[in-house]
């Protein structure tokens, strides 16, 4: 176990060392192998409780790892939620198929419901499950495991989840003040959220999507950011991320729309440390030249040209690296090939 905890502090510190710019580190490699480790199973019931014994599974098989796997995975808890969570809180039903994430359905249908919204009070909400079983899951593996952090949208994100989309989009354009009393509420429930999970289970994290380590900041979801112009994301986006990133310290960003007219935007996100794009290969390749060294890049696409040649083809770029293996030896293949050595 010391190997074990010796190697992953370095790891750690590997990941610091890119996330913060320092001058010479190395770019991150991470490789999925879990032996034995069946799919996460479905949420049908309400019950997050339901993966409890994979969440631990995966974690101890993720630390034996460490000792087989010369790559940069630090095992976490995973505590993967759908995007329900923060609107379920506001009162939104929730649907819970039985083949995919859960969902919310929305509770206002337009600005007239907006100020009689009330945000919860926290721990009279199923946010609170979600502590019993991160408290849970770390007697039963290790009291000092990371935890990957719930899904987080945005405050714009869960706040068109809580209101009729339609509606929203409409009122973006018409009555914007009104679109900001509703994110200023849902980011109040987020921030109280983070506050009490950070203050029980500490600064360090992994973020929801993808599993990248954090030593402190906040990582969320902004997805809704396509569909709306640039003067929008100024009015009613960015306060809301600089305000988070300043809370706790810098930002980690994910996006799948397809939102490249808001790039110059995300690139002005106050300590944005990580960004992670998912889109087709060619907006990728713009993407590595627009941001270059600005923040990190963690994308759904590295590059067309030989695994071998990426650390040269990247030079001067901050590049996390995500592969899966069928095997312990493709685990270790992988990892040298992209990590040298």
């Amino acid at each position: 176990m010391e190997y074990t905890e010796d190697e992953i502090n370095a790891r750690k510190k590997r990941w610091n060392a890119l996330l913060s710019g320092s001058e010479g580190a190395q770019n991150i490699v991470t490789v999925g192998y879990l032996p034995g480790l069946g799919p996460r199973a479905f949420i049908t019931d309400g019950r997050y409780e339901v993966n409890f014994d994979w969440a631990a599974d995966k974690y101890r098989i993720m630390t034996e790892n460490v000792g087989r796997i010369p790559d940069d995975t630090v095992p976490f808890l995973d505590m993967t939620t759908g995007t329900e969570i923060f609107a379920e809180a506001f009162g939104c039903r929730v649907v819970y198929p039985d083949n995919n994430n859960p969902f919310a359905l929305p509770k206002i249908d337009d600005v007239s419901g907006i100020s009689r919204l009330r945000v919860p009070d926290l721990w009279n909400t199923r946010l609170a499950g979600l502590f019993d079983m991160a408290y849970g899951l770390r007697r039963a593996t290790d009291m000092n495991a990371l935890l990957k952090l719930p899904d987080i949208q945005s405050p714009l994100d869960i706040a068109a989840l809580i209101m009729n989309k339609e509606a929203f989009y409409v009122a973006m354009l018409e009555e914007p003040e009104a679109v900001r009393e509703l994110t200023y509420k849902t980011r109040t429930l987020l921030t109280r959220f983070l506050d009490e999970w950070f203050g029980a289970f500490g600064r360090e994290f992994v973020a929801h999507h993808p599993d990248y380590y954090m030593e402190y900041g906040v990582t969320l979801s902004e997805d809704e950011i396509g569909a709306f112009g640039s003067e929008l994301f100024s009015e009613l986006v960015s306060g809301e991320l600089n305000a988070l990133s300043d809370r706790y310290g810098r930002i980690g960003i994910h996006c799948c729309a397809d939102a490249v007219h808001q790039w110059h935007n995300l690139k002005k996100t106050k300590h944005l440390c990580l960004l992670n794009l998912n889109q087709p290969p060619h907006i990728i390749e713009k993407a590595y030249a627009f941001f270059g060294g600005s923040c990190c890049h963690m994308h759904s696409f590295y590059s067309a040209r030989p695994a071998d040649t990426w650390r040269e083809h990247f030079a001067g770029k901050r590049v996390i690296f995500q592969f899966y293996a069928n095997s312990l030896e493709e685990a270790q293949h992988l990892t040298r090939m992209i990590k040298g050595g």
